[in-house]
């Protein structure tokens, strides 16, 4: 295995390649989601203490990356940067009216509150969305499920499969 520097800058993404990155994810309307850069995490007011901010690593065509991102890398060099825009099919998929299912308030032991996030015993987890006197909502997609996003990503340093 070789680990390539910013002085090999020819060396380009491949199937295989273990990498990692600087990122910063994007919704549409600007708003930071996610970061591997502590600077960008405090001034969005995302800032988690108890997060590394460091660069992602990770194997391309591993499924280890949502496939836009997985695909989007390919062909990078050290120190390049570069902005991928995915649509929702390629990140966390389309939004599923399906997933969001409206319970009786008496399916649960305590007073569900919008936000609340629980999981079943299958280790399904879902955010409470709704709540009245009738019952709530609970939502089993993912956070990002029909939203479009944009990663600005620079590649930190390739090792070679």
């Amino acid at each position: 295995m070789t680990e390539n520097s910013k002085a090999d800058s020819e060396k380009t993404i491949e199937s295989g390649d273990t990498i990692s990155v600087d990122y910063v994810g994007e919704l549409d309307d600007g708003a930071v989601f996610d970061t591997s850069v502590k600077e960008v995490a405090v001034e969005a007011g995302i800032y988690n203490e108890q997060r590394e901010y460091e660069p992602l690593t990770f194997t391309v065509g591993a499924g280890q990356m949502i496939k836009g991102f997985d695909e989007g890398v390919v062909g990078m060099k050290v120190g390049e940067e570069k902005t991928l825009t995915i649509p929702p099919e390629d990140a966390y998929g389309e939004y599923s009216e399906e997933l969001a299912r409206k319970l009786p308030a008496e399916a649960v032991e305590f007073t569900p509150e919008v936000g609340m996030q629980l999981a079943t015993d299958t280790g399904l987890r879902g955010t409470i969305t709704e709540v009245d006197e009738e019952g709530f909502v609970i939502d089993f997609n993912h956070m990002l499920a029909g939203k479009a996003l944009t990663f600005k990503v620079t590649l930190v340093s390739i090792t070679e499969a």
